[in-house]
């Protein structure tokens, strides 16, 4: 039987590199918690401002943390209150869990350029639609125009599931355009998995981008 891989680590040290990037030998087991409740809490707390990846540096002074979105207006907030509000919320969180505190939190926001090349944020579009109660088809066949719009964009597959249109039954719709060659580890494909909250439930949302393939100079 087939095995399915997540197209992003299956090509970590390929095209891709690691989302928080430190060494601790000895605070190894720590470090890693407190990264992955960090990323799970600011996700939860940045939701609806189209984040594309939280990544995480660390050296013995600095927890540096970069958050890359398409509308950095709404992170940063007014006079950098949204700012503030995530320095406060990792603190309480490293606190909780008992982790040390590091001297200096430092938050740095880029912006997404292309967020139609992104797949995170595409699938956040669709979220945005499908929470508005619009059909799911009509929301595929969108997302589908708008990625392929960009010009690096050579291919886009997105896939629904769940009680589509508040069906009894759950079942699985997907569209395609364009190639998505996911066995080929010089293909830059970025993928995300999403769910839209539905009064009838919650809808799952996976979206496939294809930007072309990279070679070494």
């Amino acid at each position: 039987m087939s095995k399915t891989v997540h197209p992003y680590s299956f090509r970590i040290g390929i095209l891709r590199g690691w989302k928080s990037r430190w060494f601790n030998s000895q605070k190894y087991r720590e470090f890693l918690k407190a990264d992955v409740l960090v990323r799970e809490a600011l996700t939860q707390s940045l939701r609806g401002t189209f984040v594309e990846s939280i990544e995480i540096e660390r050296t013995p002074a600095v927890f540096h943390i970069i958050i890359k979105t398409s509308r950095p207006g709404l992170v940063i907030g007014r006079k950098g209150e949204g700012a503030e509000k995530i320095k406060s919320q990792i603190i309480s969180i490293l606190s909780k869990i008992k982790a040390e505190i590091p001297k200096d939190i430092k938050i740095s926001v880029e912006e997404v350029r292309q967020p139609e090349a992104s797949a995170r944020i595409v699938a956040q579009m669709a979220i945005e639609s499908l929470e508005k109660r619009t059909p799911f088809r009509r929301v595929m066949k969108q997302i589908l125009e708008k990625g392929m719009s960009n010009r690096d964009v050579k291919g886009i597959k997105i896939m629904l599931s769940g009680r589509l249109d508040g069906a009894e039954m759950s079942r699985k719709e997907w569209l395609r355009k364009g190639r998505i060659p996911l066995q080929t580890l010089r293909a830059d494909i970025d993928f995300a998995r999403e769910e839209a909250r539905l009064p009838y439930g919650q809808i799952g949302i996976k979206v496939w981008i294809y930007r072309g393939d990279k070679f070494d100079k």
